[in-house]
């Protein structure tokens, strides 16, 4: 439930030995590599290595090529592997040309096999019309046009101002006339404008001879020659990607695993004759990774913790255990913690999982939840399908207090006899008590949520050493003073009858604080040990103080209240609900009510899962990180082939 211990490590050796100690960071899969100008401070003999990548185009060449061809590149393990470089990438273009050639030749062959049909279809519409092709062809004073044309386009002929612009139909289908204009050879070029203005479409019928019947039994002979041909082709392919398979996939693999190594380069720096690699490992990984390096000659490093190198922002490996783990994908899309700042992963999992569950509370729909975000998970590997797996589970059990299934508000009632011996629910949410209860209920449980983040918030802030926000801001110690009292004095006060807001408890517990909380920043830097800790206008700084405290002020309230939509959502739910049930009593019927009930319950369950999943994550991003949270952290990205990192 933390981040994970990491060290920063400096390489330094001559560059004869560079290919090895990148290979060996990149084999080892826990290098993290960084930019060195960040670790020294003078850096003006340090010169970048621009070297360009010699495996990424192939790489590419080789994906693109594999894809056209339907082979699947898959990883396998590099046992054994003893080929260079060199004799890699001259194998992945020798195997590239042979699949490209392949591929272009099937296109190639598809292209005439479409060619060919559609010549069929096109001659088709001219059989039994009396034609001879040849015939036409030898005619000296008119040319011969044949296509199609819009039927709609038709009509626009006969009105046409001129006597040549005729039109021969033949067939017809849905949409257009098949048949074919004849203009004179001095008229060609008008006719031709005329009847591209009709949407006339020439047929591609490359000189055609013999009769229309004739040449679609030649035309089919052909067809027949061409799908041979194209399913030789394809075997031929398929035999070649038999044979091929397993060695393209080692040299795929070796291909893959040379592009990401490659990319360490870019963080070295040459120094002289000598390189400087930096980068980061996890501290459990030292004594295995150091060991490794020790074998490599001429080469010497050093390690520092992750502690001692804040400033160069170390990156961060959260730790957490599998139900926590879960949640590490809300944390990530807000933004990863610092190196030394608490991860918010396990309050986000207890917060979200007991809010949605509160919320959303029905047995039968909270099971189905549970169900779907199983299905995402296994069938699409989607990241919030597992979270919606402990949230549907939550849901069953708040169902199960509130005796609600799919909406039957008394299907329990038995099991409760059963088990507590009472004869109504457990909770009876429509009732008038039951309501004020769940929103005085919704205000507590906002309180402490706000406690507790307020007390991440403190902790958090000595761990970064920033005294003015553990001590003194809104969500430090005077901040919570301030509202634990005024809380506390309001809700004895007003419904337990304990006169608790003495003056001198106002004077302590909240006037106090509130001036802390107004002088936090020279007060801060005090506590710091800062010598320059007045600010530079004290008109200034108390103007601008001011409006800020009571905009803290005034965000104890708001922010309390935005907890009421906790309860909001259990009366909206049933609210809903007896609407659902309402309807299907109007539309009467077995059928017709069960009808309704199934389609109201899928509706209210699809609406108001995605409406509390939002709601409940709205809570944590602003009600509760905004009190403690900066999440500028950067995540721990080792150096490795695709296939490692995927696996």
């Amino acid at each position: 439930m933390s981040v994970k211990a990491v060290k920063a490590i400096s390489i330094i050796g001559m560059m004869t030995e560079l290919d090895e100690v990148i290979q060996f960071c990149g084999a080892s899969e826990v290098f993290h590599p960084d930019d060195a100008m960040s670790f020294y401070s003078n850096t003006q003999s340090f010169i970048p290595l621009n070297d360009k990548n010699p495996y990424s185009a192939p790489l590419q060449s080789l994906r693109s090529a594999a894809d056209m061809a339907g082979l699947e590149l898959k990883y396998t393990e590099l046992k054994d592997f003893k080929e260079s470089p060199s004799e890699v990438l001259n194998y992945t273009e020798e195997l590239v040309a042979r699949l490209e050639k392949m591929v272009n030749d099937r296109l190639h062959c598809k292209q005439e096999v479409d060619a060919c049909i559609r010549k069929i279809e096109q001659v088709g519409h001219f059989v039994g019309n009396n034609l001879d092709f040849t015939e036409i062809s030898k005619c000296k004073y008119i040319a011969p046009a044949f296509g199609r044309i819009p039927k709609e386009s038709l009509e626009k002929i006969s009105r046409i101002d001129n006597p040549y612009v005729l039109f021969f139909p033949c067939t017809n289908d849905e949409t257009h006339c098949w048949g074919a204009y004849f203009a004179p050879i001095e008229q060609r070029t008008e006719i031709d404008r005329i009847f591209s203005s009709l949407y006339f479409e020439k047929l591609d019928i490359p000189e055609i001879k013999g009769t229309p019947e004739g040449c679609l039994t030649e035309l089919q002979k052909e067809l027949e020659e061409l799908k041979k041909h194209q399913k030789e082709l394809e075997a031929d392919i398929a035999e070649f990607l038999e044979d091929e398979e397993e060695k393209c996939m080692r040299y795929y693999t070796k291909l893959e695993e040379l592009n990401s190594f490659h990319g360490i380069r870019r963080y070295v720096y040459k120094y002289h004759k000598n390189f400087i690699l930096v980068g980061w490992i996890p501290a459990d990984k030292e004594k295995s990774f150091t060991k490794g390096l020790d074998g490599i000659e001429s080469i010497e490093y050093s390690l520092s913790d992750g502690k001692e190198e804040l400033k160069n922002s170390p990156p961060v490996i959260l730790k957490n255990p599998p139900f926590f783990k879960l949640y590490e994908f809300f944390v990530k899309m807000y933004g990863l913690p610092s190196y030394n700042e608490v991860d918010p992963t396990p309050l986000v999992a207890l917060t979200y999982t007991l809010f949605f569950g509160i919320m959303f509370g029905d047995m039968g729909q909270g099971f189905v939840v549970a169900l779907v975000g199983f299905l995402m998970w296994k069938l699409k590997g989607m990241e919030i399908g597992k979270i919606l797996v402990p949230c549907g589970i939550s849901g069953m059990v708040f169902g199960f207090i509130y005796g609600s299934v799919f909406g039957f508000e008394h299907a329990l009632n038995p099991v409760y006899k059963a088990l507590f011996g009472i004869d109504g629910k457990l909770v009876e949410v429509m009732e008038s008590n039951t309501i004020n209860m769940i929103i005085y209920g919704s205000v507590g449980i906002g309180f402490v949520t706000i406690v507790i983040s307020m007390l991440v918030n403190i902790f958090s802030s000595l761990r970064r050493k920033d005294m003015e926000s553990a001590f003194f801001g809104a969500n430090g110690l005077a901040g919570l003073i301030f509202y634990v009292s005024l809380v506390a004095g309001l809700v004895c006060t007003m419904f337990l009858g304990i006169e608790l807001m003495t003056p001198v408890y106002i004077i302590c517990l909240i006037a106090l604080p509130l001036v802390l909380m107004f002088m936090r920043e020279p007060l801060g830097k005090l506590s710091e040990g800062k010598k320059k800790w007045q600010p530079e206008s004290w008109g200034e700084y108390f103007m601008q103080s001011f409006f800020e405290l009571f905009e803290m002020c005034l965000s104890y309230v708001t922010n309390t209240m935005s907890f009421l939509r906790v309860g909001a959502y259990i009366l909206v739910h049933a609210g809903m609900m007896l609407v659902v049930f309402t309807l299907a009593e109007m539309v009467g019927g077995v059928v017709g009510y069960t009808m309704v009930v199934i389609i109201g319950n899928g509706i209210v369950m699809a609406l108001e899962a995605l409406l509390v999943a939002i709601q409940v994550l709205r809570l944590d991003y602003y009600e509760i990180f905004s009190r403690f949270y900066i999440g500028e952290g950067r995540e721990f990205s080792p150096v490795a082939a695709r296939h490692q990192r995927e696996e």
